[in-house]
């Protein structure tokens, strides 16, 4: 969410930085309407300040005149009358103040000055680590691979949830496991995270909080009769730890990552990607989240981003590391590089991580704050966070990029104390 101040006083700001995502014409009535209820609700308290001021004076006069016995039944009435209009005056300012609110909800964050303006075709690639496979039309695609394997039961998944629900089996499930105590281990003992174990549900303030409500409600999954959604990711329980609270600055910066299972309703939605997989309503993930001063956030996403691609380094899977133009770039952030691993069987680059800066966007809606020194001012932190990765496209990305010419695949050196005498053959 946006400091109101920007309204008042910086709006070309604001439009402008509609412009670089390229939603100015979508976003331009919604700003041109919060300009106005911002008139609205400074000219309301302008009024309620003179009418208080009026109401002030009378009530004065009134007991003056009473205390000299003279009559004060008109002053009372005019008093009355002026009481009636303050408060008309006050639900005019926050019925304004409220819709003012709604509609900063409803705005993206502003991006970085570094982050390219336009679409995803402005997307830049400024990083590339090892060499993608190049006989990829000669491989087995993960799907097939892993039922063959005894590893993904797609077909079974699909009949006891649905499509874009996956069941693991033997080694399969294994693996998971595997994933999750590799990258949990690395990111706690070399990293310097704390690991938090989250609940899978969390209430509407928390999906506000991380910027997932208001505007992507119907993607969620919901438990309606509780107030409750399934979590799209662990960002929205970890960054929500210290939701109204004020920290010190010896606590930052803070690093704390959690394993969680993550339901998406929109996966496959637009009508691709949705064979093995490659989109799915339920996955695994380990997601990092670090709270920073604002004046060390972008440090920060580097450090971050950098863990996330440790992982990678360590399955020794190739990747690119993409730098999203601003109408690319998520709701909530400020900056993203998304990490791509190559899948040679698929013949495509896949997103398996997303790191992200919000600057204060999050902490303003979740009053995330710190004091810098005793006895100053609480200031908003800035948070971070990012996927230090998402199993389904790790594990196709394995399958693929590590398959052998016998129909077996190479185990990574890093996963093989944690699949023990597992072969995936």
């Amino acid at each position: 969410m946006h400091d109101i101040r920007l309204l008042r006083d910086q709006l070309d700001l604001l439009r402008e930085a509609m412009r670089r995502r390229g939603r100015l014409g979508e976003l331009q009535p919604l700003l041109d309407r919060a300009e106005w209820l911002e008139r609205e609700r400074r000219a309301a308290i302008t009024e309620l300040e003179a009418e208080q001021a009026r109401r002030n004076k009378v009530t004065q006069e009134v007991a003056q005149r009473r205390k000299a016995g003279e009559d004060a039944a008109a002053l009372i009435a005019e008093g009355r009358a002026i009481g009636e209009q303050i408060t008309g005056l006050e639900q005019r300012r926050n019925e304004a103040e409220a819709a003012v609110q709604a509609m900063l909800y409803e705005l993206p964050n502003i991006t970085l000055p570094e982050v390219p303006e336009g679409d995803e075709s402005h997307n830049t690639v400024v990083k590339s680590w090892g060499t993608p496979r190049a006989d990829g039309a000669t491989l087995v695609p993960h799907w097939d691979l892993g039922a063959a394997l005894g590893m993904l039961d797609l077909p079974r998944g699909a009949k006891v949830a649905g499509s874009g629900f996956i069941v693991y089996r033997n080694a399969g499930a294994k693996l998971v496991r595997a994933l999750m105590n590799m990258m949990l281990d690395l990111h706690t003992a070399q990293h310097g995270y704390q690991e938090a174990w989250v609940p899978l549900v969390v209430n509407r303030a928390s999906m506000t909080g991380t910027g997932q409500l208001p505007k992507f409600e119907e993607d969620m999954y919901a438990v309606p009769s509780d107030e409750l959604f399934l979590i799209p990711t662990a960002e929205v329980p970890v960054t929500n730890l210290y939701r109204d609270e004020i920290l010190d600055a010896s606590d930052l910066p803070m690093g704390l990552c959690g394993y969680s299972a993550c339901f998406r309703r929109e996966a496959g939605s637009a009508g691709k990607d949705t064979r093995g997989l490659l989109r799915v309503h339920q996955f695994d993930k380990v997601e990092l989240v670090r709270y920073s001063t604002p004046e060390d956030s972008r440090h920060q996403l580097e450090l971050l981003t950098a863990h996330a691609e440790a992982v990678l380094e360590r399955l020794d899977l190739p990747y690119r590391r993409v730098l999203l133009a601003a109408g690319d770039t998520g709701f909530s952030s400020a900056m993203t590089y998304d990490l791509e691993v190559f899948a040679p069987a698929v013949g495509k680059w896949l997103e398996v991580s997303s790191c992200s800066v919000f600057t204060d966007f999050q902490a303003r809606r979740a009053n995330i704050r710190f004091r810098a020194a005793p006895g100053e001012k609480p200031r908003f932190v800035h948070t971070l966070n990012g996927s230090a990765l998402a199993f389904s496209r790790i594990i196709a990305c394995l399958l693929e990029h590590h398959q052998q010419a016998d129909g077996s695949v190479r185990i990574p050196d890093a996963l093989q104390p944690y699949l023990g005498r597992v072969e995936l053959r």
